[in-house]
């Protein structure tokens, strides 16, 4: 994982400095930017595989910023790493797509376990193949993108690209929750069962628009979901 590009966005000069350095060490292509508008740029140059984000900055808001970004990637992992602690803020910022939510302070440590287990989750992705056929459902993981039934084409947010590729490693197979949120989530963080679900209702309806009915997502009570596929 050395070498890879990463954008760092933090308007403190001191913490800013300090994290650059500390990444550069872990052998990080590091960029440094204290102003969207200087982000902006700077994503544009390096086309990050990470960007790390702070949420208040000079000239706006760290989490248009990472739509922005979303917007013209969808491979690039989003960290945010933020003196917030706003549980709105948090929610909105994982739902656009961000793998990870840090609150400052925070130990250099941390931030490098966090990363090395994004990074080792989104190994799955980088060699699966392009395009994944399953029943009627076309799926390609470094795209983010499934097509359905109907033959519509939707986006992925990177947590169900994750589950997606996770129930496929594993067709027919039960996977438990505590799978789950160990090799997606990481054992640091705690989502609910609830959070979980969410996720599962929208693949589960992308699994029923294949009206053959080779594909069905089933729960498996108090464990986890099983996706079981017709013919494999």
């Amino acid at each position: 994982m050395s070498n890879l590009p990463l954008l760092l966005v933090e308007d403190e000069p001191n913490l800013g400095q300090t994290l650059r350095d500390y990444l550069l060490a872990k052998k990080y292509q590091v960029e440094l930017a204290v102003t969207c508008a200087e982000a902006r740029e700077k994503f544009k140059l390096l086309g990050p595989a990470i960007a790390i984000l702070d949420i208040g900055l000079p000239d706006g808001s760290g989490i248009d910023l990472a739509r922005e970004f979303r917007a013209q990637r969808k491979d690039c992992v989003l960290l945010f790493c933020t003196a917030l602690n706003d549980p709105y803020l948090r929610v909105e910022g994982l739902e656009l797509g961000a793998e990870d939510y840090i609150t400052k302070p925070f130990e250099l440590k941390e931030l490098t376990l966090r990363l090395d287990r994004i990074l080792k989750s989104r190994q799955f992705t980088m060699h699966n193949p392009d395009q994944m056929r399953f029943g009627k459902l076309i799926f390609w993981p470094k795209r983010f993108e499934i097509q359905d039934g109907a033959g519509t084409i939707s986006p992925l947010g990177q947590k169900e690209c994750a589950i997606l590729e996770l129930f496929l490693e594993r067709k027919n197979e039960v996977v438990s929750r505590d799978e789950m949120i160990e090799s997606i989530w990481g054992v640091d963080s705690f989502p609910t069962n609830r959070t979980i679900d969410n996720y599962i209702v929208k693949i589960r309806k992308w699994a029923e628009s294949d009206l053959a009915g080779l594909i069905k997502i089933t729960s498996v009570r108090g464990i986890g979901y099983k996706l079981e596929l017709k013919g494999n």
